[in-house]
């Protein structure tokens, strides 16, 4: 479902991601942690053909992100750590954009946005500008628009951060659903006992540079997640 072969990217004379390469198959659901500046933010921008980069190469579905973006973004949902939306727009009006952007059929598009907002708890506000909504109706308003074309894959940079305990709790029911029909999720976190417990498999990575990846077992062996990035941090400093 993705695929990054030796994907490097610089900003100036700092290389932001080093030579990393990981591959992500349908039904994974991939947590990707590191401490901030790791380069976490960098790849997933990179995979979701926002970034440009230097060397390697990213495929979506077998498909090049730099020969052919339309056609990979298609396939794919990109949630950053603080969506920009349009606050100019009502929740409705955006999902609606979002609907017509992917080409979502109407009747379609109708049933999604009430399942998702009334999982989400955010149906009765969709008819406010989103400029009113808090921070969290914001991410849930973000996990809309992106379920709702249905994508391969989905890109997520700490998605549980300003989410309530109810609300991560679903996201994760979303996840586990997604990725039970085919889908793959690739996502960064700061949280990881969310992690442990949620994903497939892990990578790891420090200034750039991937430290460890698998399965979660292979990674984290007998000892707690924690346990292993901290002492790979300590390692590698």
């Amino acid at each position: 479902m993705l695929t990054i072969e030796h994907l490097t990217k610089s900003y100036g004379d700092k290389k932001a991601v080093d030579n990393l390469s990981l591959h992500i198959a349908p039904g994974e659901i991939y947590g990707f942690i590191g401490h901030n500046g790791a380069g976490k933010t960098t790849t997933l921008k990179a995979c979701a053909g926002i970034l440009p980069f230097e060397e390697g190469q990213i495929r979506i579905g077998g498909l090049d992100i730099q020969a052919d973006p339309l056609a990979c973004k298609q396939q794919m949902a990109y949630i950053p750590d603080n969506p920009d939306l349009y606050e100019f727009m009502t929740g409705i009006r955006f999902l609606n954009f979002i609907g017509d952007v992917f080409r979502v059929e109407p009747t379609v598009r109708r049933e999604r946005i009430h399942t998702y907002a009334e999982m989400l708890g955010i149906e009765g506000d969709l008819a406010q500008p989103i400029s009113a909504f808090s921070h969290g109706m914001k991410q849930k308003l973000a996990l809309i628009a992106a379920w709702i074309h249905e994508p391969k894959l989905i890109l997520m940079d700490e998605p549980f951060v300003g989410l309530d305990p109810k609300a991560a709790h679903l996201l994760k029911e979303l996840m586990h659903e997604h990725c039970r029909k085919g889908g793959a999720i690739f996502f960064s976190t700061h949280v990881l006992d969310v992690a442990e417990k949620l994903c497939d498999k892990v990578a790891i990575i420090k200034e750039g540079r991937l430290v460890a990846s698998g399965s979660m077992q292979e990674v984290k062996g007998n000892a707690s997640l924690e346990d292993v990035f901290l002492e790979l941090e300590d390692d590698h400093a």
